[in-house]
Parts: structure tokens; C-alpha cells; sequence
């Protein structure tokens, strides 16, 4: 998911895992640490398949892809990023994002189920939303303002995540991604065809845009 704006809170303390941490480095440790994979794009079919449950727990595979996936995120000035996002059949997403209050959310989450919330709860909030596997367009999708997100840490630990307003729309669109579904699906067919007509418009810059980030970082860009 890409990026979105934010205003102040009253507890501004960055949220790990969901966990409020008295400091946190700008950069995330695990972009430091991992490097940059190709970001997959619509109309490949990885993003169009219900991706495979993890198994595997505490492996160094894993917080590798995890590692990888969190540079891959910020190089592509993204919100959230799900495993099929880079070629990668797996439930799992990581996130670093601030929300409208000011606060800083930063983790990621195997195996996520969203819980139901019931009719009289359901709260709807249109706004403009975009996708790092569609590069350029930001459409206004309905989602709701409130989500809670159930699944495992990358050592296999149960994890629960709460969001609302910005965040809730991002742990929703990445858990989307994990069940083969794009942003797109949610707009009319008119709307749909000109949000594409404006990727292929705009995709190489975003492509040049990213590839120089990670220069900056210096780490070898993805080939697009």
C-alpha cells in the first residue's frame, strides 16, 4: 500500500508489533539490514492467487524475506507490503506507516485473519488509496475505519493487531493482497480502466524514483 498524510495524537510513541517502545530509529533495523526485491505489478498472477499459509517459523528464510520486504517498502515509499508483492507465494506482510494522529506503526504479521465486525459496528470511511503494485494511481476505495488483524509474529508467537483510521485501511489492503485481491476490485469497471490507463502513464518514474532511493541507501535497486 502507499503511502498517506497524518496529524497529531496525544501518545506519539512509535508501535512495534503493536507494542508502544519509548524510541525508535528512523530507519527500521530490518532495512538496514535486508535488500531490495523486484516489486511484482498487476497482471502477474502470483497477485491473483490465495497465497500459502507459513509453516516455518523462526527460520532464517523467513526473517530474511521479512528483512527484504521492509527495505523493498521503503525504498518504494510504500505503506504496507505483502509477500506476493515480491514474487513471493506466502501469507505475510510488514508495515511501516504513521497514521492521522502522528503515531508510527511498524511490525509485520504471518497467517493474518481480519476479524468480522458486526453490521451495527461497521463504519465505512472513503478515501484515497494506492497501491505499490500499481504504480501511480490513487483511487478513493471505501474501507472500514476500524480493523483488527489476528495471526503470528515470524517466530511463530500469536500476534493481534489493532488499527484504526489510516492504519486499519492499510491492514486490510495488505490482507486483501494475501487473498489474490487488488485495490482495483473494489472500483467501478470505468474507474478501473482509467486508474490503468494512468499506471502505464506513470510507472516508469515511479520505477527511476525507487531505483534512485536505493542507490541513496546504498543498496542495488530491483530490477522492474
Amino acid at each position: 500500500m502507499a503511502v498517506g498524510l497524518g496529524d497529531p495524537a496525544q501518545d506519539h510513541r512509535v508501535r512495534v508489533q503493536g507494542v508502544p517502545v519509548e524510541s525508535y530509529p528512523r530507519l527500521a533495523p530490518e532495512v538496514e539490514r535486508g535488500g531490495v526485491r523486484r516489486i511484482t505489478v498487476v497482471g502477474e498472477d502470483v497477485l491473483r492467487r490465495r497465497c500459502r499459509e507459513v509453516t516455518e517459523f523462526g527460520t532464517p528464510e523467513l526473517a530474511k524475506l521479512i528483512d527484504d520486504m521492509f527495505a523493498t517498502n521503503h525504498v518504494a515509499q510504500g505503506a504496507g507490503l505483502a509477500a506476493n508483492q515480491v514474487d513471493v507465494d506466502l501469507q505475510l506482510f510488514v508495515w511501516d506507516i504513521t497514521d492521522e494522529w502522528g503515531v508510527r506503526h511498524v511490525g509485520h504479521i504471518a497467517n493474518p485473519v481480519l476479524d468480522e465486525v458486526p453490521a451495527e459496528h461497521r463504519r465505512l470511511v472513503e478515501e484515497a488509496e494506492g497501491c505499490l503494485s500499481v504504480p501511480g494511481p490513487y483511487r478513493v476505495v471505501p474501507r472500514l475505519d476500524r480493523a483488527v488483524v489476528r495471526g503470528r509474529d515470524k517466530d511463530g508467537n500469536p500476534l493481534v493487531i489493532e488499527g484504526r483510521g489510516y492504519f486499519a485501511r492499510c491492514l486490510q489492503h495488505e490482507t486483501d493482497h494475501l487473498h489474490g485481491h487488488l485495490y482495483l476490485d473494489r472500483l467501478a469497471q470505468r474507474e478501473r480502466k482509467a486508474a490503468l490507463r494512468e499506471m502505464r502513464d506513470s510507472q516508469d518514474r515511479v520505477f527511476a524514483r525507487r531505483a534512485a532511493t536505493a542507490k541513496k541507501l546504498g543498496k542495488s535497486p530491483a530490477l522492474s
